[in-house]
């Protein structure tokens, strides 16, 4: 007897109607997007520039770290909307997607360029609200792709590419960049070219969108100013799933944003050790994601869970915390960065296929899930406030730790209140 797979609406692919093809293709896409933006950022965020404000006279490298993230996360505020709701409306042949992940690689290695020439912090900061603009004009349709293509029964092996993309590109960026930390501006030319190239490779090896010259959704300036209106009816989960992002996201990025300073000043490394250990924490995390990503996402798809997965993974990067806050050795750190590669591999495996079952309106998804990036987004530009602020009230880094944790933890509650995803 010939056994056959029952197609349902849960395995077809929601443009054609018909089972996912090109799979080897879409998830080379999927990490490859991820990992061509996310490992620039992360070089001049994280390594490149904190490096190069040490060196300006009159303001400190965390604040200037600050300042920079707060004024840019702007930007990235708008963009990330604009360009999510654009490519939802966009009537183009070549897809209302593939061009505006095109131009955000563009306009992010101009913005990176100029970051590389300037020498102001004022420059610096337009520079990188560029970047900012341009990021989120790659991501946010990029990030629609999940929910325009990829069939609901394997998104979160998808998402988990994506996801797991990301946080390897991020520790990518941190590892090249340590090597550039006496030629600085030779890795900011480095990032911009990585930048350049982030949107056209992803569209080349993704499968050829559809034309979009018949996209019904309709254009109008009145259409297109109130589809920026934040979503209303049927929405108490995707508001959840946005809070619960955003605290994940501070409580992250208030210790990983500032990675190197925290090395030199509260591990208390030179430069040149601090570079090195950069390194390992990279290897250590880049495999631990690798591993927990190709675990997890699978696991979420079989079981059709997606909220406990994130919630464990919350709980598991700040036990991470908590070793380094009271170990302050590189093993501690090394320690942490095992676990925080575990957490952010469960995590980014399914964070995005539960960004994508908690949409209100699926036809709308390039724009409601340009809004839940709005949490990663303006998370990472209040996490570097955070620090600067438990700095000055503790005065050093050990303050900053109990506070990180508690974010994640109170991230971890506000995901297990979603009702529409298990």
């Amino acid at each position: 007897m010939d056994s056959t797979i029952q197609v349902t609406k849960s395995n077809l692919a929601p443009d054609t109607q018909k089972p996912l093809q090109n799979k080897v293709r879409f998830a080379l896409g999927f990490v490859l997007v991820s990992v061509l933006w996310a490992a620039p950022f992360a070089m001049g965020s994280g390594v490149l520039l904190p490096e190069t404000f040490k060196h300006l006279s009159g303001v400190s490298a965390e604040n200037a770290v600050s300042t920079m993230s707060s004024v840019s996360v702007i930007f990235a505020l708008v963009a990330n909307i604009v360009f999510g709701t654009l490519s939802d409306v966009s009537k183009f042949k070549i897809g209302k997607r593939t061009p505006w992940i095109v131009a955000g690689g563009i306009i992010g290695a101009a913005g990176y360029f100029l970051t590389a020439e300037s020498k102001t912090l004022l420059w610096i900061v337009i520079g990188w609200c560029i970047v900012q603009i341009g990021i989120n004009c790659l991501i946010a349709p990029a990030v629609a792709v999940l929910s325009d293509r990829i069939p609901e029964d394997v998104r979160g092996t998808y998402s988990a590419l994506y996801g797991a993309g990301q946080i390897v590109g991020m520790q990518v960026g941190n590892f090249i960049g340590s090597f550039f930390l006496s030629h600085l501006n030779t890795g900011l030319v480095v990032g911009t070219i990585i930048f350049l190239f982030s949107g056209i490779l992803t569209v080349i090896i993704w499968p050829r969108e559809q034309s979009a010259e018949h996209n019904d959704k309709a254009t109008s300036a009145a259409d297109v100013a109130r589809s920026f209106i934040p979503p209303t009816k049927n929405s108490r989960d995707f508001y959840l799933a946005l809070i619960g992002r955003f605290t994940f996201t501070v409580g992250c990025f208030m210790i990983s944003g500032f990675q190197l300073l925290i090395l030199e000043r509260y591990i208390h490394l030179n430069r040149d050790d601090a570079g090195h250990a950069t390194q390992i924490i990279a290897i250590i995390t880049v495999i631990t994601t690798i591993i927990a990503a190709a675990v997890s996402g699978p696991i979420s798809d079989y079981l059709q869970r997606r909220k406990v997965i994130v919630s464990i993974a919350c709980v598991i990067i700040a036990l991470g915390m908590l070793v380094v806050w009271l170990v302050p050795t590189t093993t501690g750190i090394y320690l942490y960065a095992a676990l925080a590669g575990i957490g952010n591999g469960c995590y980014m495996s399914v964070d995005q296929a539960l960004n994508v079952d908690v949409l209100p309106n699926p036809k709308e998804a390039g724009k409601d899930l340009g809004i839940l990036n709005l949490s990663n987004t303006v998370g990472q530009a209040i996490a570097p406030w955070c620090t600067s602020l438990f700095i000055s009230l503790s005065g050093g880094y050990k303050g900053v730790f109990p506070v990180a944790i508690v974010f994640l933890l109170v991230g971890t509650i506000f995901i297990m209140m979603i009702r529409k995803v298990k």
